[in-house]
């Protein structure tokens, strides 16, 4: 008996097909662009290491951050005592302080942005969608909010309500969330009458349920290449109030604490000066390269 072997049918052949044939995704392809950012590349790589030794290095170093020698009081690097950032004029290890300012600089800066970017998400969105005078009275309260003085207040808030880290993280977020919302409010006056909006409105779906299902998950893009500039913004915003000294309180440090202190004594010890301004330095182009390369790989028709 000869056996009969059934035809191919368009599925089964499809499915052969399939995998030769599939697509890839507009994430998947934005990563793709992304690796192939070399500066981008290096720059990630760089934050990466520069993090994980801020988390990990001071619990690896044997000097602890706020233990002072007072045989080595502003010593040169060195590899005795393993300074090897050398030491500040109480003796403490430079290279653990700065390891513990630059955690303490990114937790404010991460914490800060998340907060900021999530207000202005939401506050941008709503005005955006619901327009007419809700959107003209959400935005007067942005533009009052760039006519006041943010450092004057910043400054009176810190001295006020103290120098804790949750309130640093806090006086930061109260003026940084105002780009954000201009944003995304544009972006959203674009979406609100596109038809996968108007078919949802057809529907009955709730005016909550479009801006936070349909709206904001179409701003991701944007949000996401906001987000990695704002991060140094806030960076450079604690380091700035930290070094007129309205930042972190001793004995906890952070980059801005550490170039204060070692502006005063530049001349006679530069490194004091020159290490923690390095990193914050790298850190500041490191998050300015990501941002470009994610502006390039997300939208790649603005290059």
């Amino acid at each position: 008996m000869l056996l009969q072997h059934p035809l191919p049918t368009p599925a089964a052949s499809q499915e052969g097909l399939q995998p030769a044939w599939r697509g890839r995704s507009p994430w998947a392809a934005a990563r793709v662009r992304f690796a192939r950012n070399r500066a981008a590349m290096a720059s990630l790589v760089l934050l990466v290491l520069v993090a994980l030794a801020c988390i990990v290095g001071p619990w690896l170093l044997p000097n602890a951050f706020d233990t002072s020698d007072w045989e080595a009081m502003s010593r040169a690097p060195t590899w005795l005592h393993m300074h090897w950032f050398g030491t500040d004029e109480s003796g403490r290890d430079l290279l653990v302080r700065c390891l513990m300012g630059g955690r303490i600089s990114l937790m404010v800066g991460l914490l800060a942005t998340l907060s900021s970017v999530s207000m202005g998400i939401v506050w941008g969105a709503v005005a955006g969608f619901l327009g007419g005078r809700v959107d003209a009275l959400m935005m007067r309260v942005v533009d009052m909010m760039y006519a006041v003085p943010y450092l004057l207040i910043a400054i009176l808030m810190v001295t006020l309500l103290g120098r804790e880290f949750y309130l640093v993280v806090l006086t930061i977020t109260v003026f940084s969330w105002m780009d954000m919302a201009r944003v995304v409010r544009g972006q959203t006056l674009s979406l609100r009458s596109r038809e996968f909006v108007e078919a949802a409105r057809a529907i009955g779906v709730p005016r909550r349920r479009i801006i936070f299902q349909h709206i904001v998950p179409n701003l991701l893009g944007i949000v996401v290449i906001y987000t990695t500039v704002t991060v140094p913004g806030v960076i450079l915003t604690e380091s700035v109030l930290s070094f007129l000294g309205l930042g972190i309180q001793e004995p906890m440090t952070s980059w801005g604490v550490l170039i204060h202190d070692g502006t005063a004594v530049m001349e006679v010890s530069p490194w004091m000066l020159l290490f923690p301004a390095a990193l914050l330095s790298l850190t500041l182009y490191c998050f300015n390269y990501i941002g470009d390369g994610l502006r390039d790989a997300l939208d790649p028709k603005e290059r």
